[in-house]
């Protein structure tokens, strides 16, 4: 009795260690690296155009947060700049009416130097004429020096403007990239604040293995390495893709619970990982198998 089994029973063994063979180097999950999009303004959100599971072009407006206070206080500073110019205006006027009276002057003062050649004028009427000048260069650089404090008031308004229009910008959200929306954090109408998460998104075009394989293993890798990786297709085969290493990280730690190496489970391992373009089969969290 006990011989008729024993042909069955080695069989068995011969086929489990015949499976050994064919086990993958390295084992791991398949992640993205997604983004966080935030506020980048408080106040309420009146637009957010985002459901979970839906793809979303890259730029596309998504986030409209209200806009009303900084509206206001640009238009408050618009008129501020009004009013200064027109101040600039008026100082302009006044350096152009002593610069024709300068010309008047220089005029007068050629005529007067002549007449004095001509013993027709008195060095007294020259010198007057030339003290006339002076008082009026003089004025000309009094009234340039507020020209030049105005114009400066003027600069800081425009460059408040110029924030205020900025602020106004963010309050328009575009989307980063193109991708599916994975998690979805706040809803319309609600208070929103500078650096609070609204959703968050993916590109699943290009997905990320992460394995991990033993301090022996490292010697068969390198960056940009292209690799053999493979996922479930059934209960029995798998789907063949390729990947390339992008990152092999330069310090060990503990073998994560989730994963099974190649050779019996090791205290210490490095992870890796793995891109791998997306055929529209691949899913986050999905189990996969590397061969370098």
């Amino acid at each position: 009795m006990k011989t008729r089994y024993l042909i069955p029973i080695i069989a068995i063994v011969l086929a489990s260690c015949k499976g050994g063979e064919d086990l993958s180097d390295a084992y791991g999950n398949f992640e993205v690296d997604d983004i966080i999009v935030s506020s980048e303004a408080n106040g309420k959100l009146l637009l957010l155009n985002v459901e979970e599971g839906k793809v979303i072009n890259a730029n596309k407006l998504v986030a409209v947060i209200d806009t009303i206070d900084y509206v206001l206080k640009r238009k408050q500073l618009k008129a501020q700049k009004k009013a200064i110019s027109s101040r600039i205006e008026n100082i302009q006027s006044q350096i152009d009416v002593q610069e024709q009276l300068k010309k008047n002057l220089l005029i007068d003062q050629d005529r007067i130097e002549k007449l004095l050649k001509d013993g027709a004028a008195t060095k007294k009427q020259l010198d007057d004429i030339n003290g006339q000048i002076d008082l009026v260069n003089s004025q000309i650089e009094s009234i340039k020096t507020q020209n030049i404090a105005v114009v400066t008031e003027l600069e800081v308004i425009g460059t408040q403007i110029l924030q205020i229009e900025e602020s106004i910008k963010k309050c328009n959200i575009k989307n980063p990239i193109e991708g599916i929306v994975l998690e979805k954090y706040a809803e319309e109408n609600e208070i929103t604040t500078f650096g609070k998460p609204l959703y968050k998104i993916a590109d699943l075009h290009e997905m990320i293995l992460r394995v991990y394989v033993s301090g022996s293993q490292l010697s068969q890798i390198k960056i940009n390495q292209e690799v053999e990786v493979l996922i479930d297709k059934d209960a029995k085969s798998n789907t063949k893709l390729s990947g390339k290493i992008s990152w092999i990280s330069e310090s060990a730690e503990f073998t994560p619970k989730i994963i099974q190496t190649k050779e019996e489970r090791v205290n210490m391992v490095y992870a890796v990982k793995v891109k791998v373009k997306n055929d529209g089969s691949l899913k986050i969290g999905m189990p996969g198998e590397v061969n370098f």
